[in-house]
């Protein structure tokens, strides 16, 4: 049995582009959420060479 997750794109501001896909679980307090996104995002923006403020995340929501 899998526990539901909550999924999010990383997003570059300037290119509009999805650069990033994650995934946490729905068990994380909202704080805890957060901070994740926060450490995830600033992953990224190393990864891709580009500012941390250039990057950005959204809920990816169920239709």
């Amino acid at each position: 049995m899998s526990t539901a997750d909550k999924h999010y794109k990383f997003i570059n501001s300037r290119t509009g582009y999805v650069i990033f896909y994650s995934s946490l679980s729905t068990k994380l307090s909202p704080k805890e959420i957060k901070a994740e996104l926060d450490k995830i995002k600033a992953q990224v923006a190393i990864k891709n060479g580009i500012y941390q403020e250039t990057v950005y995340w959204e809920e990816i929501k169920d239709e």
